[in-house]
Parts: C-alpha cells; structure tokens; sequence
C-alpha cells in the first residue's frame, strides 16, 4: 500500500501489498469482523477494507487496512486485532500520545519517529509496551521478547527468557 492520508485531503493511492494469509479461516473471520466494526463505529476507511485482495479471491488472505479519523473509545483503537488493520489515532502533544499509546489493556509493541533519537528514546521509557521500535527499527532477535499488561506476558529469548524455566526461593532468616 502506497500513497498518502492528509486528514484534510483525504486521498489514498492503493496498491496492493504481498501479505501472507492468517494463521486460520477463524482469524481471518475475525479481522473481517474488527474492519466491519471500524466502519460501523465511523472511522474513515483510508485504504483496504473487508474482503480479499484483488488476486487472491479465496483462503485466509485479508486486505492490508487503514482506518483514519478514530476514536480511543472505538473497538479497532482497544484491541488486539493481529492482522492487517493500521489505525490512525490524532494527538496535539507528545503527553497526549504517550496518554493514548498506554490507554489499552495491552502492550506488545510500540513504535515511536522521531527527528531526534536521544528524544524518541525519552518517548519510549514512557510507553508501557514490552518493545519499542525507534524510527523504525529492525526486529533485533537477541533481545528479550514479551509485552506488558495483557499481552504477551513473561519474556523469551536471552537471559530473561531463560528465568521462565528458575523457579526463585527466597528464604529469611530471623
């Protein structure tokens, strides 16, 4: 999917990204149902939509989506969708961004751009996520993996993934 979103303008130039399908036909009916909802609840269908894709008419393939124009109370901005749905969320300060990203009841993984890194990495000590990507940062395999909150709790990889197999005694003595 390439082109632009201008809130103003609201133009998209869609080409269609190589996706891989989802894990399952229950998933893929799932991500069917959360593009519904954001559609049902107003967000702005910036690109993509429910369906397949144009050459894939069959199977678990999902349609890359960007909802622009949504709300923090809307289901598509509170849940885990895992799939191919991008929201779009509007903030005038960094406090209130750093406020929405950690408004959910999950925390996997976060982003965070920025022109300046040393400021970006201020941001992202705040975000209660288990990672944080910084101006688009590769997955680093090496580090620790897990999430905060209700996603994805507990760590792998690294010696903190090797602590999920200790079982910690702590002993006191008078």
């Amino acid at each position: 999917m390439q082109g632009f979103w201008h809130p103003h303008r609201r133009v998209a130039a869609e080409i269609e990204p190589t996706l891989g399908p989802l894990v399952s036909p229950q998933q893929y009916d799932r991500v069917q149902g959360y593009i519904e909802a954001g559609v049902e609840q107003g967000a702005t269908l910036v690109a993509g939509g429910p369906g397949h894709p144009r050459d894939r008419d069959r199977g678990n393939y999902a349609r890359a989506t960007v909802f622009g124009d949504v709300e923090p109370a809307m289901t598509i901005a509170r849940e885990e969708i895992f799939g191919p749905v991008l929201v779009i969320m509007y903030y005038d300060t960094v406090e209130e961004a750093i406020r929405l990203a950690n408004d959910t009841a999950y925390g996997l993984h976060g982003g965070v751009w920025a022109g300046d890194v040393d400021d970006a990495i201020v941001i992202a000590r705040q975000l209660r996520t288990g990672q944080v990507d910084v101006n688009g940062a590769q997955f680093n395999i090496r580090a620790p993996f897990g999430g905060y909150k209700q996603s994805g709790n507990g760590r792998e990889l690294g010696p903190h993934g090797l602590t999920e197999f200790l079982e910690t005694k702590a002993i006191q003595l008078p």
